[in-house]
């Protein structure tokens, strides 16, 4: 009886997620919410749904259900990068946002030239001229 409650109310969970996710994807204005919300709810709505079937094949078999519990784990490592690298490449991209400004270019500064070439495959390079610019460190000089 009680693992029937759990059962349900991670299922009504899971599909709230899920509709708040789908809502955001149609309703939201430019491409950074439109990735932002789906990616967030829809994670807490698929991992809500599948450990209520964990739970639920768990007790009807009476041995733990280790796909869903795979696939949950599987779904949070990857759901985050995902996000990360469509929000990157819109960036990259040069995607408007909302108020119509487009992202600075990485890489770039706001005065004019190149930090580093674009087209260049020294990472190593690039990450130090990143690493060294004030614009991306925590502590502010002022």
């Amino acid at each position: 009886m009680i693992a029937e409650i759990i059962i349900s109310a991670l299922i009504i969970i899971g599909v709230s997620f899920s509709f708040v996710g789908s809502l955001g994807l149609v309703k939201l204005p430019d491409f950074y919410m439109r990735v932002h919300v789906p990616t967030k709810a829809t994670t807490l709505g698929i991992g809500s749904l599948l450990i209520a079937s964990t739970i639920f094949f768990s007790i009807q078999r009476g041995a733990p259900a280790v796909h869903e519990i795979l696939i949950v784990l599987f779904l949070f490592m990857t759901a985050p990068i995902s996000a990360h690298m469509l929000m990157k490449a819109g960036l990259h991209e040069r995607l408007k946002d909302v108020d119509g400004e487009v992202g600075e270019k990485l890489g770039t500064e706001k005065g004019g030239g190149d930090k580093f070439t674009t087209g260049s495959s020294n990472t190593a390079t690039q990450a130090i001229v990143v690493v060294n610019n004030p614009r991306f460190s925590p502590v502010r000089s002022g």
